[in-house]
């Protein structure tokens, strides 16, 4: 394969970095075999019309990448198969907590193969990545982190952005800043678990704002702050977890001019905001000097990255920010964090959110037909539905009767604050499951709703 010329299509991207992805390309069509020797760096240069830097820095890209290997006096080849030792760990295999709200996982081979090329780079950064580094990020990856805000209309200066250790901790750093035990949040009535989980630790009290199908209530907004003077306001305003509601762009101008008004400060959780194709502008843009913008990649490329890209209202919060997060955790993950900015550079980052994005349409689909006449919240890139249960049935009991399912259930007693719970459950539609195992799932679940139909 001394012949082997690499096909250029992406003229947008650097010349190194398209004729390392150019090798990656043809290893997954099969052009390029484990062994093949590449043509020398002098020779591919002179047929390319490229400098020897070039081509140099391509090949060490792809070495980096696992997808080369350079042997002094020989050439360089593909790269062999995997050896044995780096099959999954079966212990590994079941891992999956299905309390969470999880993306549905990537299957496709060129994907995966793509996702693990980037294991390459991390190894032959490994030793620098295993020191101590910024509490908040190098620039390099402020500098990604900024590339991916940008997707959502975002263009804040670096001295404003966050690379944080997950949305949680940045929640935790951010609420220490603003609140003390004892002082009031606000937050929708029905609203994400983790937030109460969190405000419960730190002794901070939750006042649920009543919502309709757009979200929360001005109005309702308003007579709070007057009412319960509290020091910020917590929303999660696209693809809001539980009730799959969107914030529309009208509803965020109404509630950006009541939080002006009163200059009270907001916390905006996108974990979703990255998924649909045309989601509206984070309220950051609205309301930019009160916003504590929070971009988690756990629903948007993976949990396990531990990573969120955070956007403090000034240069100044964004210290404090950074001061108490290496309180809380030192620092994120660098190894995490170098993989995040990797991918985001080569377009990995972009390819698994539209996956997921694709993914998520289908499987709500797959719910609608198979809970059909059943009534439930929904929203077509949503990670989950929203299910009030029929007269009769309780969520304890269904909760129960779904046991040991490969789906995700919570109650509605996670998410509501203030008053009683309504008789509802978060029907989890991503995470490990299939296609075929979650429809399977569903019509069992749609069986479980009909009084009188379960046979235990």
């Amino acid at each position: 394969m001394s012949d082997w010329t690499p096909r250029l299509a992406e003229a947008s991207k650097p010349l190194y970095i398209a004729i390392a992805e150019a090798i990656a390309r043809d290893i997954r069509h099969g052009t390029l075999s484990p062994g093949d020797r590449l043509p020398p760096q002098r020779k591919l240069a002179a047929q390319l019309g490229l400098d020897f830097t070039t081509v140099s820095r391509a090949y060490a890209e792809a070495q980096a990448r696992g997808l080369l290997e350079s042997h002094v006096g020989r050439g360089t080849f593909v790269a062999g198969e995997p050896s044995a030792h780096e099959a999954p760990d079966p212990a590994r295999v079941g891992a999956e907590d299905l309390s969470m709200n999880m993306p549905p996982e990537p299957t496709d081979p060129a994907l995966l193969a793509r996702m693990q090329e980037g294991l390459g780079y991390i190894s032959a950064n490994l030793v620098h990545l295993l020191r101590y580094q910024a509490p908040t990020g190098g620039e390099k990856d402020r500098v990604a982190a900024s590339t991916w805000l940008s997707l959502r209309g975002m263009v804040p200066n670096l001295e404003r952005i966050a690379v944080t250790p997950g949305a949680h901790a940045t929640m935790t750093s951010v609420l220490s800043l603003l609140a003390q035990p004892g002082d009031t949040v606000l937050c929708e009535r029905i609203t994400y678990p983790g937030l109460r989980n969190i405000a419960g630790r730190m002794r901070i009290r939750l006042h649920g704002i009543e919502m309709d199908r757009h979200g929360i209530l001005p109005d309702a907004l308003d007579a709070a702050i007057r009412q319960v003077r509290p020091r910020a306001l917590y929303l999660n305003p696209t693809l809001q977890n539980p009730t799959t509601i969107t914030i529309p762009t009208d509803r965020r101008l109404e509630i950006s001019e009541v939080l002006n008004r009163h200059g009270l400060g907001l916390i905006e959780d996108d974990a979703y905001g990255f998924i649909p194709p045309r989601a509206p502008a984070p309220l950051a843009i609205l309301a930019p000097d009160l916003t504590w913008h929070i971009g988690g990649l756990a629903k948007c490329i993976g949990a396990g990255l531990r990573l969120a890209f955070a956007v403090a209202p000034t240069s100044k919060d964004a210290f404090a920010l950074g001061q108490a997060l290496r309180a809380l955790a030192v620092m994120p993950s660098p190894l995490s964090m170098a993989l995040a900015t990797h991918w985001i550079e080569n377009g990995t980052a972009d390819r698994i959110r539209r996956f997921i994005r694709a993914e998520t349409r289908a499987r709500q689909q797959i719910a609608a037909e198979a809970l059909e006449g059943f009534r439930f919240d929904a929203a077509e890139n949503a990670f989950n539905i929203w299910l009030a249960l029929p007269k009769r049935i309780s969520r304890a009991d269904i909760v129960a009767r779904m046991s040991g399912r490969q789906i995700g259930i919570v109650p509605s007693d996670a998410f509501t604050v203030g008053g009683p719970p309504n008789e509802a459950l978060r029907i989890c539609l991503g995470g490990s499951a299939t296609r075929d195992a979650l429809r399977s799932d569903l019509h069992f679940l749609a069986n479980t709703l009909v009084p009188n139909t379960y046979m235990g």
